[in-house]
């Protein structure tokens, strides 16, 4: 029986089992993560082995002859002989399924899992961190020496990236301990790996576990920074960031204060987005307090984000230097701030994002999604657009509900950047009350945003000037607005169309005397947009052609695109011949985006200069508007009841549209829809 178990338990990793009877039984690997896994997982009931037939010659009464104890052999014959497992060619026991193994493992008696453990501990050298895992498995009691050894290998195993099968040693190193002081560090040291590790529901338990006895306090920073890691990241909770946050900077930087491995910084960072998204003054004042004790890309980070309209001036190339001069072990440790910073002044990058592959599983990778969601708006990639909602169910399936949230704000984007006002709505409607009761104006201020720039879209230039003055007054950027930069092309459009000229020079004005071209090669571009939209008539043909010589400007597709509009229909009520290649330029970029009010804006600017446009949108013109957003959504990959969720339909009736929608755009098949969206 212990064989059964032992093998089994040995698909956790490539150990050699010894059999009872001197042969091996070679286990099929795995991670040490599902090993630790498998360690803790609690079993009850037993295994049954193979039985001793009856002679039915024998005499009648009990039978007090001891049953041989089976085989190795005998019992790998029996698994195959049932069709449970076999043996590969390579001598790896394999199961028929997954679940056989499970079952294998819950019906042992912890009697025998422990043997397993200990058989398969012996099979493994002495430095390999798969027999401390078993060995752990295999404790009855509290060991001192065991729980130190599993601490340090957890340690190891995080450092190179492997945080959250870190965070399982030190849970296991916890249960080992003989002080209840040791036992909370070691907890507390786990909650934090398994945070980093993309495990953030395992790290919530862990701080509810902690939260019942006494840290020590020695470990009160670390047990601050997982405290607030989880109301941040799952709870979408700001509260506790200001109040220990501050308490916990101030413990570590004080003379001869451990440093938990660079603490700090994290400390920083997370302190710094709880002031981003809330503005509230607790938080930026514990970080000016303490900008002396920051690291120079800390200190970067802070200007980028706290007040950049008179403090990010030159932060692009200032980071472009820093990184350049960082070592791999530099990197890795400021992961989030460098994206974070990048983020701020849209210099996030494939070069940026390539240096991090694989670091700390999802607490970095879901970062990087993030900034790369963004940057796929601001660069014209609107097809991923899909892309943002995917992530978004990704991370609630992880825990990570504050990333979940960040997720459906950058696909709002891409519905306000398409006019899709009920789209739009909908992720709103998703949005906005989380937002309000965490009091996350990073999240609502854009709502805000993003509803003006849809109505810019479909010409309601007065409903988007009112939602736009209530975050930007005219002349004023103010400082809780981190992001200005992206209504600041707004505020000037709809001043403009609604007569408030006056309003939009002032706002430009205020972009110069910020220096903001100095801030990044994106708000080089959007000051210069801006001027071109705000000039009076002797200059503004002039300024519009600068605009266009800004470095780097066709990377911003979408505006790009906006100020050719601009631009196109101030030439034909010039009546120069040239609007219509502008037009046609812009024209072409809208389609590409599939923002259909901006794409018929351009048709209408074409027509009246003379020009012949076919159909906007060839079977698209065809579409009703509910059907093409149903097209859109089935052409990111999303399923008929995905699709249903969203749009608050049934799939049945996502389906009919679907029937209806396929012989309009000339197609026959769903993979096709993307193809033929985008040609149309």
């Amino acid at each position: 029986m212990t064989a059964v178990t032992a093998a089994t338990a040995g698909l956790a990793d490539s150990a050699v089992a010894a059999s009872p009877a001197g042969s091996a039984v070679t286990a099929e690997p795995a991670g040490s993560a599902a090993a630790a896994e498998a360690a803790d997982s609690p079993a009850t009931a037993a295994t049954a082995g193979p039985t001793a037939k009856a002679d039915p010659t024998a005499n009648p009464g009990p039978d007090t002859t001891p049953t041989p104890t089976p085989t190795a052999e005998a019992v790998l014959d029996e698994i195959e002989a049932g069709g449970l497992a076999r043996l590969d060619a390579s001598g790896r026991l394999l199961f028929r399924h997954p679940l056989v193994r499970a079952a294998v493992l819950s019906t042992a008696r912890r009697s025998e899992l422990r043997a397993a453990h200990r058989q398969l501990a012996a099979g493994l050298d002495v430095g390999d961190p798969r027999r401390l895992v078993h060995e752990a498995s295999a404790a009855l009691v509290p060991d001192e020496d065991l729980a130190a050894r599993l601490q340090e290998a957890g340690g190891r195993i995080a450092r190179r990236g492997g945080a959250a099968e870190g965070a399982l040693l030190l849970d296991r190193a916890a249960a080992l301990s003989t002080e209840p002081a040791a036992r909370a560090r070691r907890l507390t040291w786990a909650a934090v790996m398994a945070a980093h590790g993309g495990r953030l529901r395992y790290t919530a338990r862990l701080v509810e576990e902690l939260r019942r006895g006494p840290v020590p306090p020695d470990a009160a920073p670390l047990f601050a920074y997982a405290t607030v890691y989880v109301d941040q990241g799952h709870r979408v909770d700001f509260a506790s960031s200001f109040t220990l946050l501050p308490e916990a900077l101030d413990a570590l930087t004080a003379p001869g204060a451990e440093s938990f491995g660079g603490l700090a910084e994290q400390v920083c960072f997370k302190l710094l987005l709880a002031a981003t998204y809330t503005d509230d003054a607790r938080a930026w004042q514990a970080l000016e307090r303490h900008l002396d004790d920051m690291s120079p890309l800390a200190r970067l980070c802070h200007r980028a984000w706290s007040d950049p309209a008179r403090t990010a001036q030159g932060v692009s190339e200032e980071l472009k230097a820093l990184v350049a001069g960082m070592s791999e072990e530099q990197e890795a440790g400021g992961a989030w701030l460098l994206l974070w910073t990048a983020s701020a002044v849209d210099l996030a990058d494939d070069d940026l994002w390539r240096r991090f592959t694989g670091q700390h599983a999802y607490a970095t990778q879901g970062s990087i999604a993030k900034a790369r969601s963004y940057q796929d708006f601001l660069r014209g990639r609107w097809d991923a657009a899909g892309d943002c909602l995917r992530e978004a169910e990704v991370a609630d399936e992880l825990g990570y509900h504050c990333n979940a949230l960040l997720f459906r704000l950058a696909y709002a984007h891409f519905a306000a950047g398409r006019g899709d006002e009920d789209e739009l709505r909908m992720v709103d409607g998703l949005i906005r009350p989380v937002a309000v009761r965490a009091r996350m104006r990073y999240a609502t201020d854009r709502l805000t945003h993003l509803t003006a720039l849809a109505a810019l879209a479909h010409g309601r230039h007065e409903d988007a000037y009112c939602d736009l003055v209530s975050l930007t007054p005219p002349g004023i950027l103010p400082r809780g607005l981190p992001w200005f930069q992206l209504p600041f092309l707004d505020f000037v459009d709809a001043a403009v169309h609604t007569g408030r000229r006056a309003e939009a020079r002032a706002h430009v004005a205020a972009g110069r005397a910020a220096r903001m071209a100095e801030i990044s090669a994106h708000h080089a571009f959007l000051l210069a947009a801006a001027t071109a939209l705000a000039a009076p008539d002797d200059e503004a043909d002039a300024a519009y052609r600068a605009a266009y010589q800004v470095p780097g400007a066709d990377q911003w597709v979408f505006e790009l695109a906006r100020l050719r509009l601009a631009h196109g229909s101030w030439l034909r009520r010039h009546r120069r011949a040239e609007a219509h290649d502008v037009l046609r330029e812009a024209h072409r970029a809208f389609q590409g985006l599939r923002a259909r009010p901006w794409e018929e804006r351009c048709a209408r600017e074409l027509r009246a200069a003379g020009h012949a446009v076919g159909p906007t949108a060839g079977g698209h013109a065809l579409l009703t508007g509910q059907e093409l957003r149903i097209a859109e959504l089935a052409a990111t990959g999303l399923t008929n009841k995905e699709i249903a969720q969203r749009l608050r339909l049934s799939p049945r009736t996502v389906a009919a549209h679907l029937y209806k929608i396929f012989p309009k755009l000339g197609i026959t098949t769903r993979a096709a829809l993307a193809q033929a969206l985008r040609h149309d």
